[in-house]
């Protein structure tokens, strides 16, 4: 599958960090901000990967939620389990401690298709608006990476 750069209006690659693939999650305890296990990226062959998500809406929780983003046997190995309130709006949220400015996050590899999930644990997430992103380059003839 044939993949672009996003670029700007000179037609210049925004990113020299791979593709670009996002996904938006406001949050509602009922729904999107319940307990549980969320697919945010699908991925296919193997893949290089950083990810990171912008708030854009204080988190809220009912009770001391928490939230971390990896794969299924190692949830938190992509952003460390975080208490969901302590992610606020201007914040970049990479590890256990959200800031307004941040590094890059470090490469991983993901292999076989190892799709990326966020976990949200102890209590729901009422409120609240992050958007993940996921810098990536395929290293297999097949590797690919899309919003869930």
């Amino acid at each position: 599958m044939a993949k672009t750069f996003l670029r700007d209006d000179n037609f210049v690659p925004i990113t020299n960090e791979g593709f670009i693939a996002t996904k938006s999650i406001t949050y509602v305890a009922s729904t999107t901000g319940a307990t549980g296990s969320t697919t945010l990226f699908t991925v296919t062959g193997d893949v290089l990967v950083k990810v990171f998500a912008v708030c854009s809406v204080d988190l809220d929780s009912d009770g001391v939620a928490t939230i971390e983003t990896g794969i299924t046997g190692n949830t938190a190995g992509l952003i460390a389990l975080t208490t969901a309130t302590t992610i606020d709006a201007g914040e970049i949220w990479k590890d256990n401690s959200p800031a307004t400015i941040v590094s890059i996050p470090s490469s991983q590899i993901l292999t076989i298709g190892t799709d990326i999930k966020q976990k949200i644990t102890d209590a729901t997430i009422k409120a609240g608006t992050l958007t993940f992103y996921c810098l990536w380059n395929p290293l297999s003839a097949d590797g690919d990476v899309v919003a869930a």
